[in-house]
């Protein structure tokens, strides 16, 4: 990936096309596939929603790194301290329920339960728990003489400042994709990603799959007929373009410039979009595929999504299938985009797929999706050439 004269890169974009076999990787509130109408014609969708959830866990998974979301932060910090502590069930209860109603968010009390919640989410490292415990341990005292908090009205006995300032901590997760926590003063963190809902290159139905469950009695004994439980589920199949961009100057700005920090979190953002999957009915589907494709440009202007390319939708006539039909628009697309644009903003550009044929318009092929992230990535935290005379 040669690497032109050019301001500092800005945005790292991840384009992607993948077959999806048999499955519903996410559903809507009736449990059915989730569409969208494009290029006059019904195409399977998943939200961005799903699949950012899905790179959250690669990444927490594979890097080490993890985030909690919850509004039952405190039923959280009492298991800990009940499980790791040694805390009576009782008190690490009552810390629990102080905990939860201490900080600048509002909760909500259960009329037949102890357990208290916050009314809004709260997103902190998983390390956050632990603090929030040795602060309720530094307040074991005033735990101990308080009394449970039953009514939105009682007052915790713990420091706010101290609950807030533990709720504003933030990890390489959080300032990847950002976080909203009005509540709490500046609590708030902008993501630096942003992700596309993927969508179908080509027209797609949804299949209806009936199925039933045989009662292992009924069939050992052959004394009655029918199943145990009979039901429906939507499924469909398809290629999907999938795409993503990071804003590069937004990370580094989250992590207080630093490069190094940004540099890794991009890296491992990378792999975990191009890599992951949603988990949806993954018992009943195992729709386990790797991208057909993954392509990466690393831009100083602005982000260039290439979705564009699959208004028109693809047709399988002359390959048999969509997946080269797809690729091979995606190069199109990719060509006639940069011709328009002059080649203004691209610093550099890559592709690794299975893909046989050269694929112009995208840049250096490289035989690896590791091999591409390492390249994209050095291009785009390669120091800005210094122009003569400077």
């Amino acid at each position: 990936m040669p690497v032109p004269d050019r301001t500092t890169a800005r945005f790292l974009d991840i384009h992607v096309v993948q077959s999806i076999p048999f499955a519903n990787l996410n559903r809507d509130d009736n449990n059915s596939v989730k569409t969208v109408r494009y290029g006059d014609t019904e195409r399977t969708r998943v939200s961005s929603q799903s699949w950012k959830r899905a790179v959250r866990e690669y990444y927490q998974d594979n890097f080490g790194e993890q985030a909690l979301r919850t509004r039952r932060i405190g039923a959280r910090v009492t298991r800990l301290l009940e499980e790791e502590h040694g805390w009576p069930a009782e008190l690490a209860q009552r810390a629990g329920q102080h905990i939860a109603a201490g900080s600048s968010i509002k909760f909500e009390t259960a009329k037949d339960s102890p357990v208290i919640t916050t009314n809004a989410m709260v997103y902190v490292p998983e390390t956050a728990v632990a603090e929030l415990a040795a602060l309720a341990a530094a307040h074991r005292t005033d735990l101990e003489n308080a009394k449970d908090i039953k009514k939105t009205t009682d007052k915790s006995v713990l420091p706010k400042d101290a609950i807030d300032a533990i709720l504003r901590s933030r990890n390489g997760i959080i300032n990847l994709f950002g976080r909203m926590l009005a509540e709490v003063d500046d609590a708030g963190v902008d993501g630096a990603v942003q992700v596309a809902h993927a969508l179908t290159t080509h027209p797609t139905d949804v299949e209806l799959d009936y199925f039933s469950a045989v009662d292992d009695v009924t069939s050992a004994w052959g004394d009655t007929t029918g199943s145990a439980h009979m039901g429906h589920a939507e499924f469909s199949a398809g290629v999907f373009y999938r795409y993503a961009t990071v804003d590069l100057a937004d990370l580094a700005h989250n992590l207080g410039d630093d490069h190094a920090a940004a540099r890794e979190l991009a890296a491992g953002f990378a792999e975990a979009f191009i890599l992951s999957i949603p988990r949806a009915k993954k018992t009943a589907t195992a729709p386990h595929t790797i991208p057909d494709l993954a392509h990466i440009a690393v831009r100083s202007d602005r982000p260039l999504s290439y979705a564009a390319a699959f208004e028109q939708p693809v047709l399988s006539r002359d390959h048999g299938g969509y997946a080269a039909a797809s690729r091979a628009a995606l190069a199109r697309y990719a060509t006639a985009a940069n011709k328009l644009l002059a080649g203004r903003g691209t610093v550099a550009a890559g592709w690794a797929s299975l893909e046989e044929k050269d694929l112009a318009g995208l840049g250096t092929r490289v035989d690896s999706f590791s091999g591409l992230i390492d390249t994209a990535i050095e291009a785009a935290f390669a120091p800005a050439p210094v122009k003569a005379g400077a």
